[in-house]
């Protein structure tokens, strides 16, 4: 047997060979198959079978899709009543039409599809796939007549997905949660399932978190798109990685075709979770593909281009389009510690005028306290009255600073005699009749931080037309107060649950809960308008398509985090939690991606004074970007497009352009010990100034500035 060196010494001559064979091959196979192509992309699909069998970039000569022999066409799910597991598998039927219709155009049909366990099917399966501009559309459409519920469809297909060399990475990246994450695809790849659950290792990502996944290589990438922003039904994008990993320690991918006799190979593809009736006819969301060159930048102006075609920009409220910072402040829990009396929230309300804060997000201010009674909207009586809580906003409001209220209607507490007598009836089942829950959260006490006495909550359907009514109560008692918003708490996600399973909610289930969320948002806008057109809503992480509604997002970030948010909306009102007692770090990132500073002292539960250094450093950023608002506000975000900074340190920066058209560049020192100097670079500029928090007159500079650690500083043309 070879060494393990031996066998590197030969790969070279063995991959030019094995390239040659391949190539040979595929140019083969090709030949006799249907082909879409122009000046971009070049598709293929097997005359025979309808599967795709060759997807190459043809600017950059990326063979996405490589080997013909490994081409799927879909994969259909449906359970038998005594077997669920039944599949029908693309690789084991014949297409009955595999027709080009015209040079743009292809259509698919599978007919009496045969399953592993049920026999023949009496479905029909129609793909009709576009290619125009570099964009390959797949819009398809089950005919089901048999009597089986089809659970999912896999469609499109790509069994073979390589990157663009075999010394390259692969990432999936998504939104979620202000964030666009990135997952290895390769030459790593870790099993996100359990190896117990799985035949391979398999990775998944949500629709109703991320409308697009891109399949990220370092300088170029394949853009996927569910083409439906009203979620339907949830679609994942799933990764399964054949047969599995070198090696269990590394996760590392073999780097071979083959490995033990077996392909290695990276399956993608789009499952759709449509739970089709038995004789009854649904067409799927598109599936939009195309390639780009460049960063993740270039992936997400694909989705801001298809963005435009549908947001709707929602009205903000003129107050927080200007530079401004919060507070939030928690005032009791469940476990009742009524630490802040109604009354005597003044003393926050003062102070934050002192301290030139502008809003409060109140939390906790209902009965039950902060995640306890949900969905109640009332006063608590340990805190003090409703008159006087009314009192506390109006006072408080007349010094300038708004006061936002905390609510959450996405959950029922079980153990409310409300939930108990009535809103059980409103809640998300499993398909087994058992209703969904959310385990709550622990506060304070032995007990509770031990997990043992959390308050329990279902999982309320917004689908269903009288749970949206009695939230809509709900919400009017918000109105009722006086404040200037609110701010739905975890309006992002719904627990556990993705459908509700349950009868008697106004629609035949199952029905994907993810859809509900737009028609509640507009249900609560409607009523809020009726009051006034400048209530703002705000949500916690809510995904971008809400934000049509909730048009001010409150999130949490990391140094990791990528701001995609801010990069799809240069003027989204987002606002980031700031914790430290000198968090000089946090405040360098709002400053960086223009997110607008919440001071949170004590976790949100104490008082601006009970951080000095934090404030006195927030306040110097924010008296930065009143100075330079044409620069640091009112300007475009583009993150790191249209400059480059060089450094002796570590250092992170982002680019601004100005309505007037000039740039600054936000450059922060990351480390904690030593000043960092750092050169901007831009293109055909005009004369350079710059700026800091501590020193706000502008000097000229050649592009070259020195930043004391954990510092910022910024370049602008003049």
């Amino acid at each position: 047997m070879k060494s393990k060196a031996a066998r590197f010494s030969l790969r070279p001559q063995l991959l030019a060979a094995v390239v040659f064979i391949v190539v040979s091959m595929s140019r083969a196979a090709f030949a006799g198959d249907i082909v879409l192509q122009d000046a971009e992309l070049r598709v293929a699909f097997d005359s025979s079978t309808g599967a795709l069998v060759r997807l190459e970039n043809r600017s950059s000569h990326w063979v996405i899709e490589r080997r013909p022999e490994l081409g799927i066409s879909f994969r259909l799910f449906a359970p038998l009543p005594e077997q669920r597991y039944n599949f029908v598998l693309g690789q084991k039927q014949k297409a009955v039409r595999v027709e080009k219709i015209s040079d743009s155009e292809i259509q698919i049909e599978w007919k009496n599809l045969v399953s592993e366990h049920g026999g023949v099917l009496p479905m029909i399966f129609t793909a009709d796939v576009t290619l125009h501009d570099g964009k390959l559309t797949f819009d398809a459409t089950l005919e089901n007549n048999s009597s089986l519920t089809v659970e999912t469809i896999d469609y499109p297909y790509f069994g073979d997905i390589n990157p663009p060399s075999r010394n390259v990475s692969l990432n999936a990246r998504t939104m979620w949660y202000g964030n666009l994450s990135s997952d290895e695809l390769y030459p790593r790849f870790a099993n996100e399932k359990g190896y117990w659950g799985d035949f391979y290792p398999t990775k998944t990502f949500e629709s109703y978190r991320s409308l697009f996944c891109l399949i990220q290589a370092p300088q170029e990438g394949l853009y996927v798109e569910m083409r439906d922003p009203t979620q339907p039904y949830m679609l994942e994008y799933t990764f399964e990685q054949h047969p599995g990993a070198a090696s269990s320690i590394t996760n590392e991918v073999p780097q071979e075709d083959s490995i033990a006799g077996t392909p290695v190979h990276l399956e993608f593809r789009t499952c759709h979770f449509i739970f089709a009736h038995p004789h009854s006819t649904m067409k799927l969301a598109p599936i939009a593909v195309r390639c780009y060159s460049g960063d993740w930048h270039a992936g997400v102006d694909l989705y801001k281009e298809w963005r435009r075609t549908w947001f709707k920009e929602p009205h903000v409220p003129a107050w927080i389009e200007d530079v401004n910072s919060w507070t939030q402040l928690q005032i009791n829990s469940p476990e009742q510690d009524y630490r802040v009396k109604y009354n005597e929230l003044i003393r926050y309300g003062e102070e934050c005028a002192k301290k030139g804060v502008k809003a409060i997000q109140l939390v906790g201010w209902n009965k039950g306290g902060q995640d306890g009674g949900d969905p109640v909207q009332d006063t608590d009586p340990g805190l003090g009255t409703h008159d006087e809580l009314k009192q506390a906003i109006a006072q408080i409001q007349s010094l300038g600073v708004k006061i936002i209220l905390f609510g959450k209607l996405t959950w029922a507490d079980k153990t409310t005699e409300w939930y108990k007598n009535e809103l059980y009836k409103y809640a998300a089942t499993d398909p087994y009749g058992i209703p969904y829950e959310q385990g709550g959260y622990s506060y304070y006490t032995p007990t509770q931080l031990a997990g043992i006495n959390n308050h329990r909550r279902a999982v309320m359907d917004f689908l269903d037309p009288r749970y949206r009514a009695i939230a809509t109560k709900e919400f009017q008692k918000i109105l009722d107060f006086g404040a200037s918003g609110w701010l739905f708490d975890e309006v992002c996600h719904h627990g556990p649950v993705k459908y509700n399973f349950a009868e008697g909610h106004g629609y035949t289930p199952p029905g994907f809960i993810y859809n509900g969320d737009m028609k509640l948002g507009a249900q609560l806008r409607e009523a809020a308008d009726k009051v006034s057109p400048d209530f703002l809503f705000a949500g916690e992480g809510q995904q971008n398509w809400l934000m049509q509604y909730y048009s001010c997002s409150y999130f949490r970030i990391n140094a990791s985090s990528t701001p995609v948010d801010r990069y799809i909306d240069p003027h989204a009102p987002l606002v980031v939690a700031v914790t430290g007692f000198d968090d000089r770090e946090m405040i360098n990132m709002c400053l960086l991606d223009r997110y607008i500073i919440e001071y949170e002292p004590y976790n949100f539960k104490g008082f601006l004074s009970d951080f000095p250094l934090t404030l006195e450093y927030g306040k110097k950023v924010d008296a930065l970007r009143k100075k330079y608002k044409e620069y640091l506000w009112d300007a475009d975000f583009h993150d790191t497009m249209g400059a480059t900074v060089t450094a002796d340190g570590p250092v992170r920066y982002s680019v601004f352009v100005a309505p007037s058209g000039k740039r600054a560049v936000v450059i922060v020192n990351t480390g904690s010990e030593k000043e960092a100097v750092a050169k901007v670079e831009l293109e055909h500029h005009g004369s350079l100034m710059t700026v800091t928090p501590e020193q706000l007159n502008a000097q000229p500079t050649t592009g070259t500035v020195n930043i004391p650690a954990e510092s910022a500083a910024i370049v602008f043309e003049q």
